[in-house]
């Protein structure tokens, strides 16, 4: 079971983006949901966080999972960084509230400064179009092992970001690459965007 584990998580952070997902120029469908930020639960609304300038929605498989918590770090450590450019960051994926918890407060991770919310039915991934995977070479995701020792206990959502504007619109969807690569190039979408505000005023 180790070793299948481990093949699953190479494969998470391998995933390729699917073709369906929302593009630039789309808007982005509005959502509210229970989220958590360093163990503390608070109910995250998209709309309300584009008030205080561009979201990066960002779908990830499975927290505790090799490619994911690569990225969530990586996104910890920018934080500051988003945070200049007027921008926030909200991570989605089909965990459930009280995992999440766990995630978001471990230092290794989202270091109680990345926010994660719980899409437990799937239904905000199934708005943006991104795919969602129960099985994978015969066997059921939610009874892989995580980087715990633990069952994911769920299905994935495929590894899609989108950076959204304030007006709601998509400036960005990034697909395709590692967890790491992924958070880096939300992080150069968002400064560039910042950057093209400034010269405007």
């Amino acid at each position: 079971m180790k070793c299948k584990a481990l093949v699953f998580l190479s494969f998470v952070l391998a995933a390729t983006s699917s073709v369906a997902a929302l593009k630039q120029g789309d808007t982005a469908p509005d959502f509210k949901t229970q989220a958590s930020l360093a163990g503390k639960e608070f109910t995250f609304s998209l709309r309300e966080a584009l008030k205080n300038g561009p979201v990066v929605v960002y779908f990830y498989p499975a927290a505790f999972t090799g490619g994911c918590n690569l990225q969530a770090h990586t996104f910890a450590e920018n934080h500051d960084k988003f945070a200049a450019a007027g921008a926030s960051v909200i991570g989605v994926s089909l965990d459930g509230i009280s995992r999440l918890n766990d995630f978001s407060a471990d230092p290794q991770y989202c270091a109680g400064k990345l926010p994660v919310a719980s899409d437990e039915k799937g239904e905000i991934a199934k708005s943006y179009d991104i795919k969602i995977t129960d099985t994978y070479k015969g066997q059921a995701v939610a009874k892989l092992k995580d980087s715990r020792g633990n069952e994911i206990g769920h299905s994935t959502a495929e590894r899609t970001t989108f950076v959204v504007a304030p007006n709601g619109k998509i400036i960005a969807t990034i697909g395709g690459i590692g967890g790491d690569a992924n958070a880096e190039q939300a992080l150069a979408v968002v400064q560039k965007w910042a950057a093209k505000r400034t010269a405007r005023n």
